[in-house]
């Protein structure tokens, strides 16, 4: 099996991308065309309602519920639309204000959404003013606000916006409502640092080209032209923003977030990638293009797929799929995790299953070894399955304080490879760890299921014992209205089956309290918990 690679499978529905790391499944992306993803994306959107009280305004952007806009996401917009209009060059007042790469988010390890953290890192006295301000100031009903998706819209929640909108590319992140030069302080030479910023400045005057630009850390020694090609992407990019800004009425996508697989390319591709492997032609050749054009030392690893065999099966990536849609995740020592949502929470309990140990060993141990595998396991879930809010792990308990405490330091370990925010917290005396997990993206189960239409997503529906017994207490409330003949009573196969069999008693009870006839009639097209009675 390949170590670190890209897996990427294109049929004209659907791009699902799989990240293997170390030969396994680590996460999994899936963009459909009828729902592609909206994060990054930039619209020209409408504000529909201001709430001072809570410091917020809705927009219209065109989704199906209106985004959510809190107020230090807020640019004076009035003054940003002029800026639009005039695209000169401003003053570069912000001349040698370094950046406060605040969280990591300019180094080079953005996460596959940009976060606005980012923006807020530009040091501008803009944003300071702004966060004395009010909403009801900054925005009014009805006005116009070129706005950036942060969060996709989750359940009943609308997309989260910002009007600080950034564009990351290679080596720079592009921040077109600002005006300012920032320089990731990790590179610290220098005169490395005044030769970047010399190539953006000679790039925006000599294209008459407003708007931000932070250089990320992986900008460091590369030649001029990486860091142009980054520029005139840009450049490219905001033109046709502002062109369409200008002659569309909102709400209006203005710019469409890169596809999937550019997206992931851009964020991930390192050396470490052992292959790139994709299933279609035409996505292989726009991958080896972007390739090229950004690490063209790896572009001899991108190779296309041609075998008749579905790629997710021939690296068994179909499979873990499968399973990470089912409850239980069995452990190889034979212990297993059951993983359950909840509104609130996702709850994860470990159990030691078929697995023991040997009969001479201590027992505590094998709790170690079953604990500390399932923690591997768990952070690997919470990658693949993108599980988020907070989670509740529910070990199996430990006497030993040390062992508690060796489980807890792994399961911070492992956090520490994930790209998500999250953190643990030890609930020592119940053998609990918690651990809040921020979610980007739907979770898988969102994004492949759907809540069964039977039990309504319940994983439960009333016992054949009970139907029988409601049926004959609502044939007893209504026996004095029934006049006719006889009755129908309209119920499921099964229902039959059971009133015929094993609830036989109810039948006879049924028929007694009537004092006519009865016919059973199945129908298959009623619910287990429905019935009809009817007089003949």
């Amino acid at each position: 099996y390949m170590s670190d690679s890209l897996v990427i499978n294109v049929t004209g529905r659907e791009t699902r991308v799989a990240l293997i790391e170390q030969g396994a499944l680590a996460e999994l992306y899936i963009e459909r065309q009828s729902e592609c993803g909206t994060v990054g994306n930039i619209y020209k959107g409408r504000v529909s309602k201001v709430l001072p009280g809570m410091q917020s305004a809705f927009v219209d952007i065109g989704l199906e519920r209106d985004a959510f806009l809190y107020v230090s996401e807020v640019h004076d917009t009035l003054e940003e639309l002029e800026r639009l209009d005039t695209s000169d060059d401003g003053d570069e007042k912000a001349e040698d204000s370094e950046l406060v790469a605040s969280g990591g988010e300019a180094d080079g390890d953005v996460d596959g959404n940009v976060d606005p953290v980012v923006t807020e890192a530009s040091p501008s006295a803009d944003r300071d003013r702004v966060s004395q301000a009010k909403i009801e100031d900054l925005l009014n009903q009805g006005q116009e606000v070129l706005v950036q998706v942060v969060k996709e819209p989750l359940g009943t929640k609308g997309a989260r916006i910002t009007s600080h909108v950034s564009m990351p590319g290679r080596f720079l992140v592009f921040l077109p409502t600002v005006d300012h030069i920032g320089i990731s302080r990790k590179i610290a030479s220098r005169e490395e640092r005044s030769r970047l910023r010399q190539i953006v400045r000679e790039f925006r005057s000599e294209h008459n080209f407003s708007g931000g630009v932070i250089v990320r850390t992986a900008a460091g020694g590369r030649s001029k032209e990486d860091i142009i090609g980054d520029l005139s992407y840009f450049h490219q990019v905001w033109t046709g923003i502002r062109q369409r800004t200008e002659s569309n009425p909102p709400p209006t996508v203005v710019y469409q977030e890169e596809s999937l697989v550019a997206k992931l390319v851009r964020d991930f591709l390192t050396t470490d990638y052992s292959a790139i492997r994709i299933d279609n032609a035409e996505e292989y050749g726009r991958v080896v293009k972007l390739v090229e054009r950004i690490m063209p030392d790896l572009a001899s690893r991108v190779r296309q797929y041609t075998k008749g065999f579905p790629i997710f099966d021939e690296y068994g990536i179909q499979d873990e799929i499968d399973k990470a849609l089912r409850p239980k995740v069995w452990l190889k020592s034979g212990g297993y995790i059951v993983i359950n949502h909840t509104e609130a929470l996702v709850a994860i309990d470990v159990n030691t299953g078929r697995y023991v140990g040997k009969r001479t060993g201590r027992l505590e141990d094998t709790i170690l070894k079953t604990n500390l595998e399932a923690v591997k396991e768990i952070a690997r879930q919470f990658r693949l399955r993108d599980l988020g809010g907070i989670i509740v792990l529910d070990l199996i308990d430990m006497e030993e304080r040390k062992n508690r405490q060796k489980v807890f330091q792994a399961m911070e370990q492992e956090l520490r490879r994930d790209r998500s925010p999250s953190k643990a917290i030890q609930v020592a005396d119940v053998g609990l760890i918690i651990v809040t997990r921020k979610r980007v993206k739907q979770t898988l189960e969102r994004q492949l299921t759907e809540p069964c239409p039977y039990c309504s997503g319940s994983g439960t529906i009333k016992s054949m014992s009970t139907i029988c017994y409601e049926i004959l207490a609502e044939v007893q409330k209504i026996r004095g209205d029934l006049n006719g003949q006889g009755i129908v009573l309209r119920v499921n196969p099964d229902i039959v089956r059971a009133l015929q069999e094993e609830e036989r008693g109810v039948l006879r009870d049924l028929r007694a309290t009537l004092g006519r006839d009865l016919t059973l009639k199945p129908d298959a097209r009623l619910h287990h918990e429905q019935f009809d009675v009817m007089a003949m």
